[in-house]
C-alpha cells in the first residue's frame, strides 16, 4: 500500500487548530486515493510528526508549504528521520506544484467576476509571508505573480509581505480596483489577523479571499501529486 504524511509548519503557540486542520486534509486527500494510507501532521505539535509516522515504512512526504526554504530543505528532512521516516522520500511542496498557477488563476478570475469587478481593471494582490532571514520564501511569491501574469487578465499583480517590504499595508494602498489572495497553506495567525490589520490601515476595500491552501481543489491537486511521484523511479 502506497504511503504519504503531509506536514505543515504549524503554530507553536496553538498547535491543536493547524494540525487538526491538516490531518482533516490528509482524510481529504485519503478519500480521492482509496488504496493509500495518508496521514497529516504539523512539525509545531509536539509528538504529532512521530504519531503519524508510527508504522509507516517508505512514505511520500509532502511539505504543506508554500516555498523551498530551511524548513523543507533542512528543518522537516531533520524531523522525519528523528521521528523514524528514514525510508521516506520527499517531495515538491504546496506552492511550488505546477498546477497551483492555473488553480490561483481560476480562483481570483472567479472572485472578481462574482464580485462585479473587470478583471481587465483590477489589480491581484498576493499576500505572503515573507522572511526576514530566507530569500526564497519573498522568491516564490514574485515567482508565482510572474506566471500569473501569463495566466491572468488583471490589470497588475502585485506582492505584499507580511515579514519583511514591500509590505502589504504599503502595497494594498490603491485607487484602482483590487482583490487580494493569501498565498498561504493555512488558516493562522498571518491570516487571520495580519492580513485584515495590514488592509484595514491601507484603507482597502476590495475582496480578500480565503487563504489559497482552503480551496475545495487542493486535496486533488495533493492526490494528483502524490500519484506522479509515486509512478516516478526512485532517483
Amino acid at each position: 500500500m502506497p504511503q504519504a504524511l503531509i506536514v505543515a509548519h504549524g503554530a507553536p503557540s496553538n498547535p491543536n487548530p493547524q494540525n487538526d486542520a491538516v490531518a482533516a486534509l490528509a482524510k481529504a486527500v485519503g478519500a480521492l486515493l482509496p488504496d493509500w494510507l495518508i496521514r497529516g501532521a504539523t512539525l509545531a505539535k509536539p509528538g504529532a510528526l512521530e504519531a503519524a509516522l508510527q508504522g509507516m515504512t517508505a512514505p511520500l512526504i509532502y511539505p504543506f508549504f508554500m516555498a523551498e526554504g530551511w524548513f523543507t530543505g533542512r528543518e522537516l528532512p531533520r524531523r522525519v528521520a528523528l521521528a523514524g521516516g528514514g525510508l521516506s522520500t520527499q517531495i515538491r511542496p504546496f506552492g511550488t506544484d505546477p498546477h497551483l498557477p492555473a488553480l490561483i488563476a481560476q480562483t481570483t478570475i472567479k472572485a472578481a467576476k462574482d464580485g462585479g469587478i473587470d478583471p481587465n481593471s483590477t489589480t491581484l494582490i498576493l499576500a505572503a509571508h515573507g522572511s526576514k532571514v530566507a530569500r526564497k520564501s519573498k522568491d516564490s511569491s514574485y515567482a508565482m505573480a510572474k506566471t500569473l501574469r501569463d495566466l491572468t487578465p488583471f490589470a497588475d499583480i502585485r506582492v505584499g509581505l507580511i515579514e519583511e517590504p514591500p509590505f502589504l499595508a504599503d502595497v494594498a494602498r490603491l485607487q484602482t480596483p483590487a482583490l487580494c489572495l493569501p498565498f498561504f497553506a493555512l488558516r493562522a495567525g498571518h491570516v487571520e489577523g495580519d492580513i485584515p490589520d495590514a488592509l484595514a490601515k491601507a484603507g482597502f476595500a476590495g475582496p480578500l479571499l480565503d487563504a489559497i491552501g482552503e480551496h475545495p481543489s487542493v486535496p486533488a491537486l495533493i492526490a494528483a501529486a502524490l500519484k506522479r511521484s509515486a509512478s516516478q523511479p526512485p532517483a
